[in-house]
């Protein structure tokens, strides 16, 4: 078997290790549209707020003889309106004026809405139902109408506008966090508190506003430029800033009546207006990718449909081994955060026959899924990437066949069947639905016909009255039901491999029973071979013809089932085995492993599991440790194994 890559040295002594991942602002500025509009924004608001320093002329000094100068004349830079007055002071002061009530009336209406959406969405009853048909009303209004009708009530006036403003856009934010607010309401969490003896009032603002805080900033965020283009519109029709004030809105509406004669002076801002409202669009954007966090991945960028590979040796002709149907050499998969590279698999061989059961066993956080997801290009990019190794199924390399190849594989020759089945299962079709697509993807066969089959294969799974659970929705079955409906769906193409990840971990004793059986039994009637991934032994006895060991992204020990459990080779696996309880050895103590496993973005220089094993010398942490074969079929990485036969140089 392959020997894993070296792993990266510690680092010396004193000196500061980065972060594992970038901060807030490092992922902001990977986003070059974010960074762009932060750019702008930052130089506009700098520049209004320095306004007063600035060698401007008065904004408001009217000069008849030179009004209507076009830009670049001299002392005026981008001209002069009707009355001779600067545009460049004008468009500072102005941008000053429209930030200073789109920032303020974004704030007062986060505020009001938040504060209602969070009250509603908590107390819900007859308070909900009061708040929300308030918040109907202000809705059932154009808000640009209601915004007119408040300024005419109150007054033309820059202050009026800001209130009509902030008004109008409260439901926006009530109606947003009145929902999140009302899930979060039913969490567990907040049972919790509640059971604490906390008060409503602590609730509301120490365990839910938390919660929507991101949502808010993300909402104020892309509100603001909107706020602004309220703000000039309303100047613009003369209800906003009066006479001699100036803002955006108001200057572009002083040049609509000259706009043939001299376009520049409605131009100008104008196109401050543009320049400044995508600006912070563009921030907008930027701080609610930020602010996700299935989003940070270090570049702000969604996952592709297969992971990236990026070998820098390609293999040459790979002969896969003789009776394998998959055969992996030499498996490593990164992932990378800024500038910190996790080596979640480090070199990983494994061989599957045909109607065989491999076991990967092993603590979480290992590599098992990683590597196995490896295999058909599930682990997402990015931040993952398969720098190394092969992926023979059937003498064909998985990881250099196009993305349509790899498409045409996945369900048909080799599937999966994951941990939650919940999760797996969409929530909005029936079991049927979901079953017959899994079919006419790999099959052309009419509706009724793959109706027919998706009977036949929950017949075939051991469930009851197919005809009806075909009609029910995830959420209407059992755990052990909604599990042997995914491997329905994993067989309904025939397929050579099935990869169970940890299948039966969510499972009680006796459905895990039934469902390890149940795969027991198709494997042999198909013929269909196995990956099985688990953490537990006990598991492994049940269903496994051999078993690898896997800890830290390595393989430590390989060998049959029964090899394995009755003489481990690797203090690892034999403590392992001593985590597993057994039936009427009740004297037996069940000890637990002490540390914890190394982080993989700062792997030791020896052996992965040295500072854990009570074996462990100078020469297992002084150099990376290959696998020592001893027998057909048998291996372990390990310089002091527990048994005579696995003795080396």
């Amino acid at each position: 078997m392959a020997e894993a890559s070296t792993a990266t040295a510690t680092p010396a002594r004193g000196q500061k290790r980065s972060s594992g991942r970038p901060d807030n602002l490092g992922l902001l500025l990977n986003n070059k549209l974010a960074t762009a509009g932060l750019a702008i924004f930052l130089l506009i608001v700098l520049t209004a707020l320095a306004a007063p320093w600035l060698p401007l002329p008065n904004p408001d000094v009217t000069a008849p003889a030179d009004r209507l100068l076009r830009p670049l004349s001299e002392g005026h830079l981008l001209g002069t309106d009707a009355l001779g007055r600067d545009i460049l002071s004008r468009l500072i002061w102005g941008s000053r004026v429209s930030l200073a009530v789109g920032i303020s009336a974004t704030l007062i209406a986060a505020f009001f809405g938040s504060l209602i959406g969070l009250v509603a969405g908590y107390a819900g009853g007859r308070v909900d139902t009061l708040l929300m048909r308030g918040i109907d009303m202000v809705m059932a209004f154009p808000y640009i109408l209601l915004a007119l009708a408040i300024v005419a009530v109150l007054g033309p006036g820059l202050l009026n506008a800001l209130y009509a403003i902030a008004v109008v856009n409260i439901p926006f934010f009530a109606r947003n966090i009145r929902g999140i607010a009302l899930g979060l309401s039913r969490r567990e969490f907040v049972d919790a508190a509640r059971l604490s003896g906390k008060s409503h009032t602590q609730i509301l603002f120490i365990e839910v506003l938390p919660n929507v805080l991101p949502v808010i900033i993300i909402t104020m965020s892309t509100t603001v430029g909107w706020m602004i283009l309220e703000t000039a519109g309303l100047s613009f029709l003369g209800l906003g800033a009066q006479p001699p004030q100036a803002d955006l809105g108001s200057m572009l509406g002083d040049g609509r009546k000259i706009l043939f004669t001299a376009p520049h002076v409605s131009i100008i801002p104008g196109l401050m207006i543009f320049v400044l409202v995508m600006s912070i669009n563009l921030l907008g954007d930027g701080v609610r990718d930020v602010l996700d966090p299935r989003l940070k991945s270090g570049a702000l960028t969604r996952p592709v449909a297969r992971t990236a590979v990026m070998r820098e040796d390609k293999p040459g002709d790979v002969t896969p081994s003789p009776g394998a149907v998959l055969d992996v050499r030499g498996l490593k998969t990164e992932f990378h955060f800024g500038k910190e590279i996790f080596r979640a698999v480090g070199g990983v061989d494994m061989r599957l026959g045909q109607g065989e059961c491999l076991g990967i066993v092993g603590e979480s956080g290992s590599g098992k899924s990683v590597a196995a997801m490896s295999i058909m290009g599930l682990v997402p990019t990015p931040p993952g990437r398969i720098i190394g190794g092969v992926a023979l199924l059937e003498g064909e390399d998985l990881f250099s066949v196009s993305d349509e190849r790899v498409r045409q594989l996945r369900g048909s020759a080799v599937s999966h069947v994951f941990q939650d089945p919940l999760s797996t299962l969409h929530p909005l079709f029936t079991v049927g639905d979901q079953l017959i697509e899994a079919i006419q993807a790999h099959q052309p066969l009419s509706k009724s016909q793959a109706s027919e089959r998706a009977a036949e294969l929950l017949k075939l799974v051991r469930i009851p009255n197919p005809g009806e659970r075909l009609k029910a929705y995830p959420h209407e079955l059992s755990g052990g039901m909604r599990q042997r409906v995914c491997i329905a769906m994993a067989l309904a193409a025939d397929a050579k491999i099935i990869i169970a990840d940890e299948p039966t971990t969510a499972l009680d004793v006796t459905v895990q029973a039934q469902v390890l059986a149940l795969l027991d039994t198709l494997r042999r009637e198909k013929n269909t071979g196995i990956l099985f991934i688990t953490h537990d032994f006990g598991v492994v006895s049940t269903i496994c013809d051999r078993v690898a060991v896997m800890y830290a992204g390595q393989f430590v020990e390989t060998g049959t089932t029964e090899e394995i459990l009755n003489t481990p080779a690797h203090p690892y696996t034999a403590k392992l085995i001593d985590c597993v309880p057994v039936l009427g050895q009740t004297e037996r103590r069940l000890d637990a492993i002490e540390g914890r496993p190394p982080v993989v973005n700062n792997l030791p220089v020896g052996c992965r599991f040295a500072a854990r094993c009570p074996r462990a010398q100078d020469d297992c942490r002084a150099a990376p440790i290959p696998l020592f074969e001893f027998g057909e079929g048998r291996a372990v990485r390990c310089i002091h194994p527990l048994i005579a036969e696995a003795g080396h140089d």
